[in-house]
């Protein structure tokens, strides 16, 4: 059986990431974004309820990318998720794009010329950002012509790097509806930025978004609710090249910035520069609100849900992959969990997000455990008489027990 790998954010789930979820084949393992996302911006909603949407809607297994895989630059956020997903078994590789190409092949040509490729990019000026970088190796080295105004081709070329000489076959889907960026409402499939823009629009996430009642329910949060937060670290810091990735120019522009910013908008607009780049601005302000620091990944692979073909496939992998699937004393990502509290910060009514937190499961997949405690429970009540002509538990048909 195939089993295919997925690296998203949903942020949030909607009828475009069901249409690729449709798409691929066999077992569907996702390797999803935690609380923080990789272009550095807080989730709308948090990681397990874009888990549970993800396994109603055709995830069979959904895991945690840890944070210092999730907020990076697009050739290590998809150097950290496939190495996860190689390590959970995967032999392909779906993802959405703009460009329909033949993705397999410059897989291959990287496989070749990986070395070479890397040399020229660190020969090119300083004066470029590292994404122009890239834009002009790939122009040189594969003939691709692209801009930054395509961001799922952008990560389906560091997919290309990443699995690049591994025996993991890409499957490239053409992306669906509205761009990345597009809040456009008349389309067939509206962007995630475009259900964030209208959130309050209830016949428009109705008509975009599957599983909408998990979303509705949801504490909501944004940039603008760290805001406050983000301007005490900065202030409050005597020495922001001590946070990660934070170097002494963007320090002192963020210092200088914060004197007059009075949004987290126009703090990045102020400090983007030509080689600096706002997707990395807002990165760096993601680290200085979490106080992040260099350190190890975790070995362990945190697990955030799956359905019975998930969990069979888990069971498959035991003894050969460390995996957390609830998070007690011992810490599974110190860092991972650190941002998790910062994210609860921004929102009283978010919950918590690790410790004692059971793995989703598919509401409309009900766990064999759930239907197996249900019929049990029916069995002992008609010995005891409580249904004398066979009647039914008074527990609605397709609802969970409380565990």
């Amino acid at each position: 059986m195939t089993i295919t790998g997925i690296i998203a954010e949903f942020n949030p789930f909607h009828n475009g990431h069901k249409y690729l979820l449709k798409q691929a084949e066999g077992l569907k393992i996702v390797a999803m974004s935690g609380n923080f996302m990789q272009r550095g911006e807080p989730a709308i909603v948090d990681k397990w309820t874009r888990a549970q949407m993800a396994l109603e809607n055709g995830a069979d297994l959904v895991v945690e990318l840890p944070f210092l895989v999730s907020v990076q630059a697009a050739d290590f956020f998809g150097q950290g998720a496939v190495d996860i997903l190689a390590r959970l078994g995967i032999d392909s590789l779906a993802f959405g794009t703009e460009e329909v190409l033949d993705y397999q092949k410059i897989a291959d040509l990287y496989t070749e010329q990986g070395a070479e490729m890397e040399n020229f990019v660190d020969d090119l000026p300083d004066s470029l950002s590292y994404p122009q970088k890239t834009q002009v190796m790939w122009k040189e080295f594969a003939g691709l012509d692209f801009s930054g105004n395509t961001p799922n081709h952008v990560l389906a070329l560091a997919y290309v790097k990443a699995v690049a000489g591994r025996n993991i076959k890409l499957h490239p889907i053409q992306r669906q509806g509205a761009g990345y960026h597009s809040v456009d409402k008349d389309v067939d499939f509206a962007s995630a930025t475009a259900l964030r823009q209208h959130q309050s629009d209830q016949d428009f996430l109705e008509r975009f978004m599957p599983s909408v009642s998990l979303f509705e329910q949801a504490s909501k949060v944004s940039w603008d609710d760290y805001f406050p937060l983000l301007r005490y670290q900065i202030l409050s810091n005597p020495d922001l090249t001590t946070i990660y990735q934070v170097n002494q120019e963007m320090a002192v522009r963020i210092k200088e910035a914060i004197k007059t910013a009075q949004s987290v908008e126009e703090l990045v607009e102020l400090v983007t520069t030509k080689r600096y780049t706002k997707a990395r601005v807002r990165r760096l302000l993601t680290y200085i609100l979490v106080q992040a620091r260099e350190g190890d990944l975790p070995e362990a692979i945190h697990v955030l849900g799956f359905t019975e073909k998930g969990r069979q496939h888990l069971k498959s992998l035991k003894g050969q992959v460390n995996l957390v699937s609830r998070i007690g004393k011992e810490p599974w990502d110190t860092m991972t969990q650190k941002a998790d509290q910062i994210y609860q910060l921004g929102n009283p009514s978010i919950a918590e997000q690790n410790f004692g937190r059971r793995t989703a499961q598919a509401r409309n997949s009900l766990s064999h455990l759930w239907r197996n405690e249900l019929l049990s429970a029916q069995g002992y009540q008609r010995r005891a008489g409580l249904f004398p002509h066979g009647g039914q538990s008074r527990r609605r048909r397709g609802t969970a027990p409380n565990y």
